[in-house]
């Protein structure tokens, strides 16, 4: 059964308002949402996308997929690419 479970690959998605659209630098670090954790890149995906929506009349404000995995296990990609 184990060979079925797909390896997580986690994602955070994040947003807040941001001091310049030139930059990724928040106006203020204790307003940043953490929206959540996802188990892979389509489950973040689709939640950013609704997030982002939201905020569309809001040009400062941002939401963002932070990739987890890729931090926590660097060589993952590489091993990918061979």
């Amino acid at each position: 059964m184990a060979e079925d479970k797909q390896k997580q690959l986690l994602h955070i998605v994040i947003g807040g308002e941001l001091e310049d659209l030139e930059d990724v630098t928040f106006s203020n670090l204790d307003e940043v949402e953490v929206v959540g954790v996802y188990p892979n890149y389509a489950a973040a995906y689709d939640v950013w996308k609704s997030k982002a929506h939201m905020t569309v009349d809001n040009a400062h404000m941002r939401y963002f997929i932070i990739h987890v995995h890729r931090l926590l296990d660097p060589d993952h990609d590489k091993d990918l690419q061979g």
